[in-house]
């Protein structure tokens, strides 16, 4: 089992940037593959972005590709999400979540089975 917790969520205007990050404890971080998620009231949770074990590969939904970077350091045990040009569309609750079986990349949902706390995301216009 792995504990993840998540911050850096905040109020940010259209156009705007944060930087989540993501707290891993509990298992070797280096092995677990990570993904980012999120879900807006009302809506189910979708993928946003997932990292390999060792970094070398990432994926993105078509949503934020060319905003929103992925990125990990094995040495902290955390794994970061950069959201650049943040839309209203972008509120929600973001969580990171980790899958320890499989060896590639996924954007499933039921494939990840630790996941954070979530934290809050507001993009005003």
């Amino acid at each position: 089992q792995v504990q993840l917790v998540e911050s850096g969520g905040g109020l940010v205007q259209a156009g705007g940037s944060l930087r989540l990050s993501c707290a891993a404890s509990g298992r070797t971080f280096s092995s677990l593959n990570m993904g980012w998620f999120r879900q807006a009231p009302g809506k189910e949770r979708e993928f946003i972005s997932a990292i390999n074990w060792s970094g070398s590969t990432t994926i993105y939904a078509d949503s934020v590709k060319g905003r929103f970077t992925v990125a990990r350091d094995n040495a902290k045990n955390t794994v970061y999400l950069q959201m650049n040009s943040l839309k209203p569309e972008d509120t929600a609750v973001y969580y990171c979540a980790a899958d320890r079986y499989r060896s590639y990349t996924t954007k499933r949902t039921g494939d990840y089975d630790s996941w954070g706390q979530g934290t809050q995301v507001t993009v005003s216009s």
